[in-house]
């Protein structure tokens, strides 16, 4: 009886102590950024509206897919999004966003697609700014959906109701949430219709510019009710993969193909407002005479919470690239800093990826050099640029600094369209703070940009300047190369596996192969492999495997090829430089 009970006190103690074990690797660990980035600070990078209206708050959390199950279970885990345990409602998770309204609405902010969590031996760690791996496609199927399900029959309308309005609800309130039900879900599954490509994006990656443009300039810009110009939006098969943005406001120049001049608040701000347009914010403009110096209306049907964008700008500044939490060979990363500091015909890096001055931005303020090159990579997110829209209600609008002064045409470069969204929205919002002191006569139309602040003239180069010649587009600037990305500064590079632009390559060490030598196919989720620095060979978050594809089509989306660069150095020579860039 005694040998029995100490044999039972032994397994006790062993199961307490494989419990609190078990119970030390589930916490997350907050991967050090830097001493500015502190828990308040993340988490008003959490939850911080920019502007983004999904749908009523409530609307969302009644609805059941499939059947009998809620879709705001388990914090949207299923997805890969993260729980906000210090949000105060349930189920909200992280970068997803309720506005102070009378009737709150639910939307998303950049921490939704820039907060990183990875596993390593079953602890996880986090990432703030990093690129979320994340499957944001299946989100947006599984909520059209759900509202799809609401509609199916007069029953499932009542029940939603029940939930929405109350037990109490009258006929006519019911068949009034019936209706907007209706039209939000003919203009939400539309998108989902024409754009949604198959294959699917998988996790960690999303055609942001296609989804922009098709948000833009196929639900925006028509006639009300639905605003719908359907024949605007096309299937956004040119995935890239989530971006880290600990240095976004630093660089120069920003966007995977480098088209934006950045680097200043005025052109942070044109950044963010084009990702609340993207991302579900409500933005109608109208035609009026004179308004603030425009001919359209940008701002009164406009949610962009103009103060919102100004603070998440502020707050990716105070974040600084992740610290390697794991021990580091300093012997060989100080040999493969010495390789990283090579020409890059030798096999260096730093050529492209050093921090160099960049281009004037204003009065002390210091950017990054962001060179822009063609490495041989795919060329399907170039090749998307070059679309044509019907311009809708923005035919005629004017800007006496863009698009050289002219008026936008019945069909229009894509670009010209996004432009005059953002630029006109951000005009009006400053010209509304400007008084008449400085010189600035609201009320009047003017042809002359010279009588547009500085600041705002800034905003020429938020976007490329398109021409449209027929069905064909081009930049007014010419010379430049065929189709080239930018090229970063690469602090944190560990930590925004997969690589390459499309995020066609799985790990650094994969990236110092030859093209011919890199995986054709691999999982993609949470788990890492620290020595080879990038996405495990096995993954459980998500049941999907990326097939890539080779050199022999560079606009399939998916294609490995390019950025050739180490890929001859010896085997020694490549693990030094592998350890010197967890360092960085």
């Amino acid at each position: 009886m005694i040998l029995t009970w100490q044999i039972a006190r032994k397994l006790f103690l062993m199961l307490m102590v494989l419990s609190a074990v078990n119970a030390a690797s589930a916490q997350t660990v907050m991967v050090y950024q830097g001493p500015d980035w502190t828990n308040r600070e993340r988490q008003e990078f959490y939850t911080r509206d920019q502007g983004s209206r999904i749908m009523p708050l409530v609307w969302m959390q009644a609805l059941e897919y499939p059947r009998k199950k809620p879709f705001l279970r388990d914090s949207l885990a299923r997805f890969g999004y993260l729980p906000n345990p210090a949000i105060n409602l349930a189920d909200i998770p992280v970068g997803f966003t309720v506005s102070q309204e009378s009737v709150p609405s639910i939307g998303m902010t950049c921490a939704a697609c820039h907060t990183r969590q990875i596993n390593v031996n079953g602890t996880a760690y986090r990432i703030d700014g990093g690129p979320a791996i994340v499957d944001f496609q299946s989100f947006l199927q599984e909520l059209d959906f759900a509202v799809a399900a609401v509609l199916k029959t007069d029953a499932s309308v009542k029940v939603f109701a029940r939930a929405v309005l109350g037990n109490d609800a009258s006929p006519e309130a019911i068949t009034a949430l019936k209706t907007e039900v209706e039209l939000w879900q003919l203009r939400f599954s539309t998108l989902i219709r024409r754009s949604l490509p198959d294959p699917a994006w998988g996790p960690s990656r999303l055609d942001a510019v296609s989804m922009i443009f098709n948000r833009l300039a196929g639900l925006d810009l028509g006639e009300p009710p639905s605003y719908i110009i359907e024949d605007n939006i096309e299937s956004a098969n040119a995935p890239t993969r989530y971006p880290f943005l600990w240095n976004a406001a630093r660089q120069d120049f920003t966007q995977w193909p480098g088209f934006a001049e950045n680097g200043n608040s005025i052109l942070g701000l044109a950044r963010n407002l084009g990702e609340v347009y993207g991302v579900f914010g409500v933005f109608h403009p109208t035609k009026q005479s004179g308004f603030l110096k425009l001919n359209r209306d940008y701002i009164s049907n406009n949610s962009a919470n103009f103060d919102g964008l100004a603070d998440v700008e502020d707050l990716i500044r105070k974040f600084g690239p992740p610290r390697w939490p794991w021990m580091i060979d300093d012997t060989l990363a100080s040999a493969g800093a010495q390789i990283y500091h090579r020409s890059q015909a030798d096999g260096g890096c730093a050529e492209c990826h050093r921090i160099n001055p960049g281009k004037f931005r204003g009065i002390g303020i210091k950017t990054w050099a962001t060179p822009i090159l063609d490495v041989g990579t795919d060329r399907r997110e170039c090749e998307i640029l070059t679309r044509t829209a019907k311009s809708g209600v923005l035919e005629g609008a004017k800007i006496p600094f863009l698009n050289s002064g002219k008026p936008l045409q019945a069909v229009e470069s894509v670009f010209n369209l996004l432009s005059f969204s953002v630029v006109g929205a951000i005009t009006q919002h400053k010209l509304s703070t400007f008084s008449q002191s400085e010189g600035v006569l609201m009320s009047e139309s003017v042809d002359s940009a010279e009588q547009f602040p500085d600041e705002l003239k800034q905003l020429q180069g938020a976007f490329p300047e398109m021409q449209v010649s027929g069905t064909e587009v081009m930049m007014v600037t010419d010379g430049e190369p065929e189709c080239a990305y930018e090229s970063r500064v690469m602090e944190g590079i560990w930590a925004a596996a997969p690589y390459l632009h499309n995020g066609s390559v799985a790990t650094l060490e994969d990236l110092l192969k030859p093209a011919s030598q890199r995986k054709s196919e691999f999982a993609i989720g949470w788990s890492y492999d620290i020595e080879k620095v990038g996405l495990a060979a096995a993954q459980t978050q998500f049941d999907y495997v990326l097939h890539t594809t080779d050199c022999s089509n560079l606009s399939s989306g998916n294609s490995r090829c390019g950025h050739e660069f180490g890929t001859q150095l010896p085997e020694s020579d490549k693990r030094a430089l592998l350890e010197y860039l967890k360092s960085l």
